[in-house]
């Protein structure tokens, strides 16, 4: 699994996802952009990309495409009209990528992972940027935005010593049990 994150200004959705398909299939990779707004690290998304994996290598995949199936585990979530919305949207974005091939070629990955970033203005171009613009740094998400989207209550939370990101990669765990 390779990440690329960066800002994506999308003015035609449809083009957009359409970009990240073609380059999909030309690399035999699954593709899916998230909004960075949702993701809780690289250990949420590399969850969901194995247990998307493990669900096609069962026959227990709810989604025929690979990026859809990996969408749905890093929601935590088996409804994909609601899992979209951890997805890019039109305007700008800041997004991360997850770019896999399920035969683990790393060559393929890279390959694929540049070809999306061409679709991308990295995080670190922006003239101001700095430590404050990593896509994947847990202090610049909006914990109330999260809690919000992953089902997370303030009691749930104080009731134990785990993080927002350790209850959120618990509920990628626990859509395996709720099949």
């Amino acid at each position: 699994m390779k990440l690329v994150e960066g800002s994506a200004d999308i003015e035609d959705l449809d083009a957009f996802l359409g970009d990240i398909g073609h380059i999909g299939d030309e690399f035999d990779c699954a593709i899916q952009a998230f909004d960075a707004d949702y993701v809780l690290g690289e250990d949420h998304l590399r969850t969901a990309v194995e247990r998307a994996d493990r669900a096609f290598e069962r026959g227990e995949n709810v989604a025929r495409e690979r990026a859809v199936e990996i969408l749905l585990y890093a929601a935590g979530r088996r409804q994909i009209d609601r899992a979209l919305r951890m997805g890019v949207g039109v305007g700008e974005t800041d997004a991360v990528v997850v770019v896999h091939s399920p035969d683990g070629d790393d060559e393929t990955e890279r390959a694929a992972a540049e070809a999306v970033g061409d679709l991308l203005v990295p995080a670190s171009a922006s003239a101001d940027a700095g430590a404050d613009d990593d896509p994947l740094a847990a202090d610049r998400i909006d914990a109330e935005a999260v809690r919000d989207f992953f089902d997370v209550s303030e009691t749930e939370l104080a009731a134990t010593d785990a993080t927002l990101a350790d209850l959120v990669r618990e509920r990628v765990a626990l859509l395996d049990v709720e099949k």
